[in-house]
């Protein structure tokens, strides 16, 4: 990181924009604000949204391990510029409050309280806190006696704990917190310490900076091929790689709770994760290990993962030692003596040891296969894939083999008492998950299938718990027989039928399955956030309507009793009861998408108003594709307005349109379309919304963020349809990410005609419009660096083109504080409201001469 802030400029805008005289006094206000280089206010209706206190709004799922309480931390809202000011460093993607030793983000977005709700009664208990700090990360004690959480001063981070029935708290750690790289609070079984990283003994003074350089900036190519994304922040030079082996490195320490005496366990390291085992005498610590790395951020660095004794801080075994992840590809199955790798370590829930995976030793007759295949699911080699337990002492002896599969797993599940094995199998996108009972190991149950990834994952979650001691497990039924499958059912017409939620009984021998819940869906939708006792009776969940807020309940489902939790405030009426249509609307091509629409209230038929698009291009291979995110659609959903909402326009007389915007083609070549979809989407949406009479087309405004700028921007270059644009944190020139962006995988080197076409920035000349850039000046979105809006600034500049762009300080890849938040509305509105409701007027007629469309 450079020691020296950029200036930071609010406004560049082309002189033409004052040449001409004002037409009224409406263009002057919008002239005024649109040069203004200080924060403004936007116009009351506009500001009375954008701070509206939504954050109030609480949303409860933080349930006490024994099903009784449920957490509310409370938001303060959005931060102030003067807390994003708060001097901090950054380092190889790392933002640390170095006064404080800490993560920025809990600076930045501390919570103003914490709150403890009784789910049979709902009585809520505030939580004491001290005044004027941020609070974060509220964590339950195994018992649900006690909640231990973050507060954070000026100065530093403690941990506090609080009686959960009287909400009385008190610091518990002497030593301050170290925040910056891990920062969990983490309990013991027997609820009495807490095991967190501590600021070390002896520290000494932080580094300084030389006063004069040492040498230049050093970077030399590796012998890999190394497919880099273009991250922001990297480490510098040898100054900041002192500077954050000093910030990063901690004392790991276990806090008795009672007395408030830490004991220290081990060296100082620079601690990354640590995962307590349940006998509370070993861990798994992941520890950052030099040489760092000035191609990739700090997540990627070398790191080694041990197991280490809290009684005497010694490494007991070594589990990995990671390489930099610079990107290489790796399809190694082996360590570097040739044997198997071991994988997926993870505590055992019954206290007895480690798990892990790891494949059968490679035969004489396996050297020719290939393990990229077995990395997708296939043991071509015929190798059987091993679920171990490993036993203290962690020796080369006190392994053993519970089972072995012919295919290759990518996951291991236990039941409480470690005795069901639920275990995952991939190939490509298909997943069967299975239990097997270790008392008869050569059955296969199967608990799941499915197909897909991510969302479009066909297949249900299967219902986890935290036991006392810290390890997940697959919940059962209480007789033990059963698990939970939890889904949500998106029926074939969403218009007409809401989605519902479900939580489904599967007896796991006999494979019948039962529904013991399932949501309402007449104007209603309810989704379930917590589960809160064994057989999935008592439940909390989450209810909303297209006009009601939505509130968190407690719902028997056996005896049918709801209690509603919260008391929610819909801030916003009147955007609540603006009139919303949802179209499909069919391109030239034939491929039919959504377009979603709002308009104000007392909107009437055949009332043409002023169009504003907002949107983000995404990659399909097809129709069919693409009609599965159709499906999804939530017609019971609440239309929730947060500060960045589009939808405030209404309040100004816009038609705020939301079209989808399918970019269609085989997989790995969908953008060999992108331009031409673009186009065709866009004029399909306006002209279908043309011949509504919902929208005027002559006065139609284009605006999206990050990837939804890109797509604005190349909007106005590849076609006439819009007077203005809004383009937010975006990448204006994609040779600039030479490696991939979004869904394409080709490199510049394999498809430079794709990158070329894609980027605004080679076709800038034929930009048609008044375009409003906007841009975080410490964008940390990989891609977007602020560099894309001041290039293409430039670039308007020398070709006389309508442009501004405001870049605002201290703000990350989208607005946050109060101060930019109300700003950008008020030059958004205004930007708007000169080129776009009043693109008819002789001064804007003239001030875009050769530039508008």
């Amino acid at each position: 990181m450079t020691s020296q802030i950029r200036t930071r400029v609010i406004l560049f805008t082309l002189l033409a924009l004052f040449a001409v005289a004002p037409a009224g006094v409406a263009q002057d206000q919008d002239s005024t604000t649109i040069a203004a280089e200080a924060y403004l206010q936007p116009p009351p209706e506009i500001a009375e949204a954008v701070v509206a206190p939504s954050h109030r709004n609480a949303t409860l799922r933080d349930a006490s391990p024994d099903g009784r309480l449920v957490l509310n931390e409370r938001s303060s809202g959005p931060p102030s510029i003067a807390e994003f000011a708060k001097p901090f460093y950054r380092l190889g993607g790392l933002q640390i409050d170095w006064r404080a030793n800490r993560d920025r983000r809990y600076t930045t977005r501390g919570g103003a309280g914490i709150e403890v709700v009784n789910v049979q009664t709902g009585e809520s208990i505030a939580v004491q806190t001290p005044d004027g700090v941020n609070v974060s990360s509220a964590t339950w004690s195994p018992d649900a006696s006690r909640v231990a959480f973050f507060v954070h001063t000026d100065e530093a981070t403690h941990i506090y704990v609080a009686d959960a029935l009287n909400g009385r708290s008190r610091q518990v750690t002497r030593t301050p917190v170290l925040a910056t790289l891990y920062s969990d609070i983490v309990w013991t079984a027997d609820s009495r310490s807490i095991l967190t990283v501590v600021l070390p003994e002896n520290r000494g003074a932080a580094p300084e900076a030389p006063a004069v350089p040492t040498g230049p900036q050093v970077r030399l190519t590796t012998p890999e091929t190394n497919r880099l994304r273009t991250y922001p922040d990297l480490l510098e030079g040898p100054h900041e790689q002192v500077q954050l082996e000093y910030y990063i490195t901690g004392q790991l320490a276990m806090v008795d709770v009672e007395r408030r005496a830490e004991r220290r366990i081990g060296q100082p390291a620079m601690i990354q994760e640590v995962g307590l085992g349940p006998d509370g005498t070993h861990a798994i610590v992941t520890t950052v290990r030099k040489p760092f790395s000035y191609i990739v951020p700090v997540r990627s660095f070398a790191n080694t993962e041990e197991i280490w004794n809290l009684e005497n801080g010694s490494v007991v075994a070594t589990l990995a030692a990671n390489e930099v992840d610079a990107g290489a590809p790796d399809d190694s199955t082996s360590n570097d003596d040739g044997a198997p790798e071991k994988r997926e370590f993870a505590w055992r829930p019954d206290g007895r040891g480690l798990s892990f995976l790891q494949l059968a030793p490679r035969t004489p007759r396996d050297s020719s296969v290939q393990d990229s295949s077995e990395s997708e699911g296939r043991n071509r080699s015929g190798r059987k894939d091993r679920v171990y337990q490993w036993m203290p002492p962690y020796d080369s002896s006190s392994m053993t083999m519970l089972y072995e599969s012919d295919n290759r797993l990518s996951g291991v599940r236990y039941s409480a008492d470690a005795q069901i094995l639920f275990l995952t199998e991939r190939q490509g996108q298909r997943m069967h998950e299975y239990a097997v009972f270790l008392s008869d190991p050569s059955t296969k149950h199967t608990v799941r299938r499915g197909e897909g990834q991510g969302f479009r994952m066909d297949a249900p979650d299967v219902l986890t718990w935290t036991l006392p001691n810290g390890v997940e497990v697959v919940r059962l039924s209480a007789d033990g027989n059963s698990v939970f499958l939890s889904d949500t059912e998106y029926h074939d017409d969403p218009m007409q039928e809401g989605p519902q939620s479900f939580i489904d009984r599967l007896e796991i021998r006999s494979g019948d399955k039962e529904r013991v819940y399932e949501s309402e869906n007449a104007g209603v939708y309810e989704n379930v956030l917590a589960v809160l006792n064994d057989d999935a009776t008592e439940l909390l969940v989450e209810r909303e309507g297209p006009s009601d807020v939505p509130d968190t309940f407690f719902r028997d489902v056996a005896s049918g009793q709801t209690r509603q939790l919260t008391q929610n405030v819909d801030y916003t009426p009147d955007l609540t009861r603006a009139q919303r249509r949802r179209f499909n609307v069919q391109r030239a091509d034939g491929f039919e998408f959504a377009v979603d629409v709002t308009l104000p209230e007392g909107w009437r038929e055949g009332e043409r108003l002023p169009g504003m698009i907002w949107f983000y291009p995404r990659e399909y291979t097809g129709q069919d594709d693409y009609d599965e995110t159709r499906e999804r659609y939530n017609k019971n959903s609440f239309p929730s307005v947060r500060a960045r909402s589009m939808d405030i326009l209404v309040r100004r007389g816009y038609a705020v349109i939301s079209p989808d915007a399918p970019i269609i083609g085989e997989s790995g070549r969908m953008n060999d379309n992108y331009e031409h979809d673009l186009r065709n989407n866009l004029a399909a949406a306006i002209d279908f919304l043309d011949r509504e009479g919902i929208i005027d087309r002559q006065r139609m405004g284009v605006g999206g963020h990050s990837y939804g700028a890109f797509g604005t921007v190349n909007a106005m270059v590849h076609t006439p349809f819009f007077k203005a644009g809004i383009a937010g944190d975006g990448n204006f020139n994609r040779t600039l990410t030479p490696f991939a962006f979004q869904s394409e995988r080709r490199s510049l080197w394999e498809a430079p005609e794709i990158y070329i076409q894609m980027s605004p920035m080679f076709h800038a000349n034929d930009l048609t419009g008044a375009l409003l850039m906007y841009h975080g000046e410490h964008d940390q979105n990989v891609g977007t660096f602020p560099i894309n809006s001041w290039r293409l600034f430039e670039a308007m500049e020398a070709l006389g083109k309508t442009a501004s762009l405001y870049v605002y300080p201290y703000e990350d890849h989208g607005p946050a504080t109060e101060e930019t938040l109300l700003d950008l509305w008020a030059r958004w509105s205004a930007w708007l409201d000169k080129y776009v409701k009043n693109a008819d007027s002789p001064q804007q007629r003239a001030t875009t001469d050769g530039g508008g469309s």
